[in-house]
């Protein structure tokens, strides 16, 4: 595969979603990543069909994080499966794992001991809370982690409403993309310096860097910053109003002055400009019921396309609320590059890019994610084992 990461050789030891996400973004660039998976597989396999309560013939969820991957099976248990990965992870540029550190521990794939037969390592831990940390081991995800505990539920949450439900892999995600970052970035500086290096990122802190700026303010001067409704925004013109198609449009009018007579112009209300009510930024904050209920009503009078056209005309910033469906079909989305296609047995299945482009070393959506063991025997006679050695493995149980 083409990409900027061609030639370097990945070893993934992740389960869920974190970790593999950050593989599955650097398959993407290009790497060989190795998925090393336990005879029972990484259990997000099985998720899918057990949400449907029913067996199902695809898992679109986990193909995302796991495509351009090749899976290998061993049972680190044995002591035979346990010297096999460690042999892989020794021959590897990179180690990527979301594994709770005990856990890399017990099998001894901690940083320590891999760094002293593979100096070169570029060894990135993804966790809830942070390798050093004190709930290290503490089951997180990214509920747990990041809209949890790092603020994101609540900071999104009027006060007097329930916490809105998260939709998974969200902090998942944004942790992968900052586990990749920092993989390119350590071997960048190994390039310079021929030394490997750990590396980490976590759930909560991510979720912490995302609202930067709300800690940012409470922590300077003391401002605590609470979640509001579209009535009560600081800047009610940017703000949602439901069109006459029950779509909803999105009014991006940071300047509130500048933009002001803009919008009135668009709306054909030019009289609210003397309304004193409204006439700056600070009265209509301090007023934001009565401007949003009057924006409202003019809103609700055409359709989303017709309303785009004309605010279009008077220099009005806006965007259309897409749900899924509707982005699928935008045409503006289309283009960014955001959908293409992963190679599958039966031919080419529609899947989401990751968010990055390389013009001058082109990156390219992996195969469909592979099944479980699906080049175990592969990658170990690219090892050098002969078929008898694998035959004694298999019997052995080191491999299923």
């Amino acid at each position: 595969m083409p990409g900027p990461m061609d030639g370097i050789k990945v070893v993934e030891m992740g389960v869920w979603v974190a970790g593999p996400s950050c593989a599955a973004m650097l398959a993407d660039w290009g790497a060989d990543v190795i998925k090393l998976e336990p005879p029972t597989g990484d259990p997000f396999r099985g998720l899918f069909a057990s949400a449907l309560g029913a067996a199902a013939p695809m898992n679109p969820p986990f193909e995302v994080d796991n495509r351009g991957k090749r899976s290998v099976s061993l049972n680190l248990d044995h002591p035979d499966g346990r010297a096999l990965g460690r042999r892989l992870v020794d021959e590897a540029d990179v180690f990527v794992s979301n594994m709770r550190p005990r856990v890399l521990e017990q099998f001894g794939l901690g940083y320590d001991e891999v760094r002293a037969t593979n100096p070169k390592i570029v060894y990135c831990q993804v966790t809830g809370h942070g390798p050093e940390n004190p709930e290290r081991d503490r089951a997180a995800y990214d509920i747990g982690a990041f809209w949890a505990r790092a603020g994101v539920g609540a900071s999104l949450t009027p006060e007097g409403t329930p916490f809105p439900q998260q939709r998974g892999g969200m902090g998942d995600h944004m942790t992968g993309i900052s586990g990749a970052a920092a993989v390119s970035a350590a071997l960048f500086a190994r390039e310079r310096t021929g030394e490997g290096q750990r590396v980490a990122v976590s759930l909560v802190r991510t979720g912490i860097y995302m609202m930067a700026w709300d800690y940012a303010l409470e922590m300077r001067m003391g401002v605590r910053t609470r979640p509001y409704d579209r009535f009560h925004a600081p800047n009610p013109i940017i703000n949602c109003f439901r069109t006459a198609d029950d779509r909803w449009i999105w009014l991006l009018l940071l300047q509130g002055d500048r933009h002001w007579p803009d919008l009135l112009r668009a709306l054909g209300r030019e009289d609210l400009a003397q309304d004193e009510r409204w006439n700056n930024i600070t009265k209509r904050r301090d007023n934001a019921r009565g401007i949003v209920d009057v924006l409202d009503g003019e809103f609700a009078k055409r359709p989303l396309d017709e309303w785009g056209t004309i605010l279009d005309q008077h220099n009005v910033w806006w965007a259309p609320v897409n749900s899924i469906s509707d982005a699928l079909k935008d045409p503006i989305c289309q283009a960014s590059g955001a959908f293409g296609e992963s190679a599958g047995p039966e031919g080419a299945i529609p899947m989401v890019n990751t968010p990055v482009d390389f013009y001058g070393t082109p990156n390219a959506i992996g195969a469909i994610a592979p099944e479980l063991g699906q080049h175990t025997e592969e990658v170990l006679l690219e090892m050098g084992l002969d078929w008898d050695r694998i035959i004694a493995l298999k019997e052995a149980g080191a491999i299923p």
